[in-house]
């Protein structure tokens, strides 16, 4: 078999070896005549991918002793509302809009209860930046401030974050959780959906501060609290069993190609090539996304025309290169790199693009 380029944005690509396990794995784990797929929540099959799963994140993410990593479901969608749900405790939250994602999750939390826009990367029309640390108008009485820290479609990323002080800050990751060392202790509540960067669609990681779950109200339904959760070891329901063993297959590859340090590197170098080729043909390949504000994981442009654009998605197609259109929100070319992208694939595709340039240009 031979295996396509992957570029889509998410469900996004998975390392091969996470892969092969699962296929080596999937009729019969680890002995048991019964595939993962088949084991009980509860029972000890699954219990030791629960405590590997766990463990690896607190060693790769150094996790500190005074939060706590949760598992739960319905992706970041769902957390959009539940973390107001969970936190605002009467309070107003603030929250910066960089773009479609960022602005969900403040129009739910609008939803649930007091919320005001404390920034925004909107420049005119089109969300070109994510604003400065300073440029944030934080409300120091705010609940907390929530951030995107990529944002996919427009392809803007957050390279610092802001000191907030007493106000918890609180971080939808899902699109570039683990792409670089990131220091939990800056954050209140870290969220991240797992198809982008370190598994498939169906489990949502959730890292919170302790002090935090001491805001959950009694009055939200069981299912809804953070407490119930965290109190259940993220088995208060049946767990979607085989999305956690498949992080764990993820992140066994993470820590085998040296841990988030690695990922780092390997992601900065296939960002360079490809903002290489816009910058270097900038009437071919055109970007609105200001430097500073370049995502490192998503990489987003324009060709002179939509006509052009579809050409490029068509032709890259027989090459076997998949998931370059952009969203259809924004349109244009988006090239997802998460960590599961080798560097070979960018060169790849870079190199259709030099020629595609040179056949249409």
């Amino acid at each position: 078999m031979t295996r396509s380029i992957n570029f889509s944005a998410g469900p996004a690509t998975l390392p091969l070896p996470a892969l092969e396990t699962a296929r080596e794995e999937f009729l019969d784990f680890e002995g048991t005549g019964m595939s993962i797929l088949e084991h009980s929540h509860r029972g000890k099959a699954y219990a030791r991918v629960h405590e590997e799963t766990k463990a690896l994140f607190q060693e790769l993410l150094q996790i500190p002793s005074n939060y706590r990593l949760l598992f739960m479901q319905g992706g970041a969608s769902a957390q959009f509302a539940l973390v107001p749900m969970n936190l605002l405790a009467g309070k107003s939250a603030d929250y910066v809009d960089t773009g479609t994602w960022a602005k969900k999750a403040y129009q739910e939390a609008q939803i649930v209860g007091k919320a005001r826009l404390a920034g925004t990367g909107k420049v005119g029309d089109k969300y070109t930046r994510v604003p400065k640390p300073s440029e944030i108008d934080l409300d120091p009485n705010a609940a907390y401030l929530h951030l995107c820290s990529n944002n996919t479609i427009m392809g803007t990323q957050y390279h610092e974050y802001p000191d907030t002080g007493d106000v918890p800050l609180v971080c939808d990751m899902s699109s570039d959780f683990m792409w670089r060392p990131i220091d939990v202790s800056k954050f209140g509540l870290i969220y991240a959906g797992a198809q982008k960067n370190i598994g498939p669609a169906g489990v949502t990681i959730v890292i919170i501060r302790e002090d935090l779950l001491e805001r959950v109200p009694d009055t939200l339904p069981k299912i809804f609290r953070y407490t119930t959760v965290a109190e259940g070891d993220s088995l208060h329901n049946t767990i979607p069993v085989f999305p956690v063993y498949m992080v764990r297959n993820v992140l066994r590859w993470v820590k085998a190609e040296g841990g988030p340090e690695a990922m780092e590197r390997r992601n900065r170098e296939k960002a360079q090539l490809l903002y290489d080729l816009i910058d270097g043909s900038p009437d071919f390949f055109r970007t609105h996304v200001e430097k500073e504000s370049r995502s490192v994981m998503n990489p987003v442009f324009r060709l002179p025309t939509e006509e052009l654009e579809k050409l490029m998605v068509a032709e890259a197609e027989k090459e076997r290169i998949f998931g370059i259109k952009g969203h259809r929100s924004v349109g244009g070319i988006r090239v997802s790199m998460y960590n599961a992208a080798p560097i070979e694939w960018v060169k790849t595709f870079v190199d259709f693009a030099r020629e595609f340039q040179r056949k249409h240009g």
